[in-house]
């Protein structure tokens, strides 16, 4: 399939897991992607990976000073930008009693303000017809222990799809977003966990899931390249679950 040929897809969170793997289908159906990372070197090695339809930006989603020169960052590369996916982003999770200032102001600052100010700064960019994915997590479904401030961060994103979508219908962008469940990232290692500990997390989880494994990257990116395809042309401020059905059957 080419439904991406010419088209521009920003990335944010590009250099790993789904955002990487969402810029690499994005290019094998004749597109150009511009990946985001906050550091050089692992910018330049995923561009190097993706090829010469990929360029990349050293851009702290966290840090509203990177977020306000964003838009002029991009502007070297196209003047617009046909699939927005705000992707970047990371967990950490700990009790009510252990959660510190720190631990919540970098959840929601990279999370919450980092996810709105860039749709801010990029919907300039932006024509009829062109696609904006935020990405959730089915933890906004269920309580979980430890997980408190991401999942309310989680939660404003997920209202965000919807608040976003009634704003920009009158400007012909649908505004959609992916929820995905437990997939093989490099999430749980941004946690503070020991490998063992992580590995023993890991081991736990897979009993839970209905398909006894986690997803692959690639998995959700097939999704959010649906929504932002033509064929997802009718679906508007919906949130698509990508989760082998964790959420939904006990």
């Amino acid at each position: 399939m080419q439904r991406f040929n010419a088209k521009f897809a920003l990335i944010t969170g590009g250099t790993k897991g789904m955002g990487f793997a969402t810029a690499q289908q994005f290019i094998s159906e004749n597109g150009k992607a511009i990946i985001t990372g906050r550091s050089a070197e692992t910018v330049r090695t995923a561009v190097a990976k993706l090829g010469t339809n990929a360029f990349g930006i050293v851009s702290n989603a966290g840090n509203m000073k990177d977020i306000f020169r964003f838009r002029e960052q991009v502007k070297q590369y196209t003047e617009n930008i046909d699939l927005l996916f705000v992707n970047a982003g990371y967990g950490k999770f700990s009790s009510i009693e252990n959660v510190d200032e720190a631990h919540f102001d970098e959840l929601f600052n990279i999370l919450v303000k980092g996810a709105f100010f860039t749709v801010q700064q990029i919907l300039p960019l932006m024509k009829n017809g062109s696609s904006i994915v935020l990405n959730t997590s089915v933890v906004t479904e269920t309580g979980m222990q430890n997980f408190s401030v991401y999942s309310a961060a989680k939660s404003a994103v997920q209202s965000f799809a919807k608040t976003f979508a009634a704003e920009c219908t009158a400007k012909g962008i649908r505004v959609n977003s992916i929820s995905p469940g437990y997939i093989k990232t490099n999430g749980f290692y941004n946690t503070g966990l020991s490998p063992e500990q992580i590995e023993g997390a890991v081991q736990s989880i897979i009993p839970t899931i209905p398909f006894k494994r986690f997803g692959e990257p690639a998995e959700i990116a097939r999704a959010v390249l649906f929504l932002a395809s033509p064929e997802a042309s009718y679906i508007h401020g919906t949130e698509l679950t990508v989760d082998a059905g964790i959420s939904v059957i006990r």
